[in-house]
């Protein structure tokens, strides 16, 4: 089992640790005292994660193979002649596009904007703290 603080736990599903207390006291999740501090069971964290994980509706009525679709604020447009570069900061994480210049302009793009960044990855690196293996 891998043990998650309930600190911890709440920072990774965006949730205070209040609620994470609620959890386990209603049963959603259960704590494990084995420690000094109590912590939850990381596989049913993810499994809860996902479970409560809901993409935005855009209203589009067509089907999409990429998953990972990213809804925020447009922070940051930078561009030249040819190229630009778009921030958008998406919750807690920034999400960096590059497109073409004509692209910024025909979407509009410019900082306070609502956008979806949409990834669709061939590679995508996963990292874990060795500490914690």
């Amino acid at each position: 089992m891998t043990a998650i603080r309930i600190r911890d736990a709440a920072a990774l599903l965006g949730v205070s640790d209040d609620t994470v207390r609620r959890w386990v006291a209603t049963g959603v999740l259960e704590t494990s005292d084995d420690g000094p501090v109590a912590t939850v069971d990381g596989a049913r964290l993810a499994v809860l994660a996902r479970e409560r994980a809901v993409a935005p509706d855009d209203g589009a009525s067509v089907g999409r193979s990429a998953r990972n679709r990213f809804t925020g604020l447009v922070t940051e447009v930078r561009t030249d002649t040819v190229m630009a570069q778009v921030t958008l900061q998406c919750g807690p994480f920034e999400v960096t596009s590059l497109m073409s210049a004509d692209a910024v302009r025909e979407l509009d793009l410019r900082p306070g904007v609502v956008a979806t960044a949409v990834v669709k990855a061939t590679t995508v690196i996963v990292e874990t703290n060795r500490e914690n293996r």
